[in-house]
C-alpha cells in the first residue's frame, strides 16, 4: 500500500501500531501478573507497598504507547479513505477499526488496574491509620474480630443449610421420579399379564374349534366311503 501521510505510509503506521498493540499487551499482563502476587495476601506488606508504587512508574509509559497508538489511528483513518480500490478501502478500514478497538480496550484495562490500585494504597494507608491509633484498645479490636468471626461462621452455617436442603430437595424428587417410573412399569406388566389371559381364551377356543373340524372331516371320509360301497353293491346287483 503506498498511501502515505505525513510521516509514513498506510502499511508503515499500521505496523508500528501492531508493534505497539504487542508492547502494551505485554506490559499490562506483567502489571496484572505483579497485581495478582501482591493481592495474594490479605494486607499490603512493605514489600507489597514497593511492588504496588513500582507498577504505579511503569503506567505512565503505557500510557504514552497507548497515546501513540491513538494518534497512528488517527492518521491511518484519513488514509484509508483515500484507497482507490474498494476491497482494499473496505479491507484497511476493518483493520484500523481493530487497531482502535484494542487501544481503546488498552486503556480501560489500565484505568481500571490504576484504580484498583489506588484503593488498596487508600486502604493500606487507612489501615495503618487505624492500627496506629488503636495500639491501646486492643480490646475492642478483638471484639470486632470476634463478632467478625462469628458472623462468618453464622454464614457458613447458613450456606451448609442450604446446601443441605438442595440435597434433600434433590433426594426427594429422584425418589418421586423413581416412584412414577414404578407406578408405569407395573401399568405394563398388568397390561401383558391382560394380553396373555386373553391369548390363552383364544387359544383354547382354536382348540376346540380344530377338534371339531377334525370331527367332521373325519365324518365325511366315512360317509363316503359308506356311500361309495352302496353305489357297488347297487352297481353289481
Amino acid at each position: 500500500m503506498a498511501l502515505e501521510g505525513g510521516g509514513g505510509s498506510l502499511s508503515e503506521f499500521y505496523s508500528s501500531s501492531k508493534r505497539l498493540s504487542l508492547k502494551v499487551r505485554d506490559a499490562l499482563e506483567r502489571l496484572e501478573r505483579l497485581e495478582y502476587t501482591s493481592s495474594s495476601s490479605s494486607s499490603l506488606s512493605s514489600s507489597d507497598v514497593a511492588v504496588v508504587g513500582s507498577s504505579n512508574d511503569q503506567a505512565p509509559a503505557i500510557r504514552r504507547d497507548i497515546n501513540q497508538i491513538q494518534s497512528l489511528c488517527a492518521d491511518m483513518d484519513r488514509l484509508w479513505r483515500s484507497v482507490p480500490s474498494k476491497p482494499q478501502r473496505d479491507l484497511w478500514k476493518r483493520k484500523v477499526e481493530q487497531v482502535i478497538e484494542e487501544a481503546e480496550s488498552f486503556r480501560a484495562s489500565l484505568d481500571k488496574y490504576q484504580t484498583r490500585q489506588h484503593k488498596r494504597m487508600q486502604e493500606a494507608r487507612e489501615r495503618a491509620e487505624l492500627l496506629g491509633r488503636a495500639s491501646g484498645d486492643s480490646h475492642v479490636l478483638r471484639i470486632f474480630d470476634n463478632e467478625a468471626q462469628a458472623r462468618e461462621s453464622a454464614h457458613r452455617s447458613s450456606r451448609l443449610l442450604e446446601e443441605s436442603l438442595a440435597t434433600g430437595v434433590a433426594i426427594l424428587s429422584k425418589y418421586s421420579e423413581q416412584r412414577d417410573h414404578l407406578k408405569r412399569a407395573q401399568r405394563k406388566a398388568l397390561d401383558v399379564v391382560n394380553a396373555l389371559g386373553l391369548s390363552n381364551s383364544l387359544l383354547r377356543l382354536i382348540e376346540r374349534r380344530n377338534r371339531v373340524d377334525k370331527w367332521i372331516k373325519y365324518a365325511g371320509m366315512v360317509s363316503t366311503i359308506v356311500i361309495l360301497l352302496v353305489f357297488l353293491r347297487w352297481t353289481r346287483s
